[in-house]
Parts: C-alpha cells; sequence; structure tokens
C-alpha cells in the first residue's frame, strides 16, 4: 500500500530546497506545518487537532517509507485511524464515571499497565520489522512507534501524562531523524520536545482551574 501511495506521491517527494547539503522535500514541508499548528491545537485542548493530525501523519507515511522507517511509516496510518478514534473522544467521548471527557490525571494502575504494555510491544515491533522489512534500524525505529502508540491513547483519553509519554518519544526521535538526515524533521521534533513541555503544563494549570 506504501508503495503504491509513493508512486502517485512521486512529485511531492521532489526536493522543495536544500538544507545543510541534503534535499528537503515538498511533503516534509506541508508536514512541517500541519504538525506545529496541530501541537498548537491539543495544547488548547481544540478538536481541529485530529484532522490536522490525519494530514500530518499521511505524509510523514509516505516521507518514512522512501527513508526506509517503515515502523515510523505503518505507525502513521495507524494514527490515522487513531485520530478519527481521539475526534470522537474529545467532541462525544465520556469519563470513567460518564460525565464530559476532560483533562485528568491516570490511576497508577491504568499508568504502569500501560507501560508495561508498551515495553512489551518494543520488542515485538522490533522483531517484526527485522523480519519482514529491509529497516537497518529495527530496534530504534520500533521505540518510537510503541511510545507513540502509547502518547496517542493517552491523548485521545485525555490524561495529561500524554505529554510525558510524548517528551521522550520527541526526544529520541531527533537522534533517529537525524541519523536518516531528515533534518527538518529534526527541527520538527526538537520543538515537538519543547512544545510538550509547554503542553505539560498548560494541561497542568486546566487540571488546577478544575479542582478550584
Amino acid at each position: 500500500m506504501l508503495q503504491s501511495l509513493l508512486a502517485l506521491a512521486h512529485p511531492l517527494l521532489a526536493p522543495a530546497f536544500t538544507a545543510w547539503g541534503v534535499p528537503v522535500t515538498w511533503i516534509e514541508v506541508v508536514a512541517f506545518v500541519a504538525s506545529l499548528w496541530m501541537v498548537g491545537c491539543e495544547m488548547r485542548v481544540h478538536p481541529l487537532a485530529w484532522p490536522l493530525a490525519m494530514l500530518s501523519s499521511l505524509l510523514y507515511a509516505l516521507l518514512f517509507a522512501d527513508s526506509r522507517l517503515y515502523g515510523e511509516a505503518s505507525l502513521q496510518l495507524f494514527f490515522v485511524a487513531m485520530s478519527l478514534w481521539g475526534w470522537w473522544q474529545w467532541l462525544r467521548g465520556h469519563a470513567s464515571d460518564g460525565g464530559v471527557l476532560v483533562v485528568h490525571r491516570a490511576t497508577p494502575r491504568v499508568a504502569w499497565t500501560a507501560l508495561a504494555l508498551t515495553l512489551l510491544a518494543w520488542p515485538a515491533v522490533a522483531w517484526l520489522l527485522r523480519r519482514y522489512t529491509d529497516s537497518d534500524v529495527p530496534w530504534l525505529d520500533a521505540l518510537p512507534t510503541v511510545g507513540s502508540v502509547l502518547g496517542t491513547w493517552l491523548l485521545g483519553r485525555k490524561f495529561i501524562e500524554n505529554w510525558l509519554a510524548w517528551i521522550v518519544v520527541n526526544a529520541f526521535s531527533v537522534a533517529l531523524f537525524g541519523y536518516k538526515h531528515l533534518w527538518l524533521t529534526v527541527i520538527l521534533y526538537t520543538l515537538f520536545t519543547g512544545l510538550s513541555w509547554a503542553g505539560l503544563r498548560s494541561w497542568r494549570r486546566l487540571l488546577g482551574s478544575a479542582r478550584a
């Protein structure tokens, strides 16, 4: 499927400009802008974040597949489906007590269970990438892949801990994309790391306001 999409999107994979001696494609430029807009909406708990997430995920799926980051590419397609779910959760979802879904903390049991499942999934995804793709960094590709699934689920349910997951995933991704010479994406994920800290502080203020 990704190869077919790559063929259709070939014109968008043409260089827009060169940075540090490496061509930056039009897809990476548009995905960069859409992703920053998305995070800004997430920080304000605005539902527009999810359509923007779908757009940026589709674009990054093509970019990562072209760079042989198949775990990240497949993850982006998964994100499209997860974004539909997250969009529904923010518009129509309910908390465990049946009330309106608002920013809140995960219970220790939920948090530790989610973390344990993520760590168990890491070697499984790495094995799949090593066994069925020509990925040259299966373990490094798999870690942000499973971490991003955790972050998306936490975000969809408005758990404040989603920002902690994104801080780790984004910081690790900076090194991964640097290794792949995706320099505009390196800048993006560096900004994401900082914005994740800002998002954590913003949601903490919302949580404090709700308790006041």
